[in-house]
């Protein structure tokens, strides 16, 4: 299995408003840019995205180390899923899930795409070079956007 690193992230201007999102895969020697942007979304909604669109990239099974500095994409995967999905996409409040079509659609990346994933939190905005890469494509995404 290959091994990969990755880096995500997610802004927008104005919450909602038009957002990007960036993403940084980083094999051995090799790297690749993604970014893409909405016109009207929320920065939880292309904090997923980054990580779906990430995901989607990769064309085989491979050990992946996912940084993200979404509390939120990172809780939600590793912790909320589970009870979400048995309460028919409620939360424990009995609310829709927000973003429930993001979930299901990476829940399935994640469930049905071979990757070892090994998700691991970063600080945003804290020097942290392939955070601050990711969100340098991001911000190009809310300019595409615009």
């Amino acid at each position: 299995m290959n091994h990969i690193v990755i880096y995500t992230d997610g802004a927008c201007k104005g919450n909602p408003g038009p957002g990007g999102w960036g993403v940084l895969l980083q094999s051995g020697t090799t790297e690749k840019e993604l970014f893409g942007g909405e016109k009207g979304t929320t920065n939880n909604r292309m904090e997923m995205t980054a990580v779906i669109e990430a995901l989607k990239a990769l064309k085989r099974p491979c050990e992946v180390t996912l940084f993200l500095d979404s509390q939120y994409v990172l809780k939600g995967i590793t912790e909320w899923l589970p009870g979400w999905k048995a309460k028919g996409w409620k939360t424990a409040a009995r609310q829709p899930v927000k973003n429930a079509d993001l979930w299901q659609e990476l829940d399935a990346l994640v469930a049905g795409g071979g990757h070892r994933i090994d998700w691991r939190w970063v600080r945003g905005h804290n020097g942290d070079p392939g955070n601050e890469r990711a969100d340098a494509l991001a911000n190009r995404g809310v300019e595409q956007a615009r």
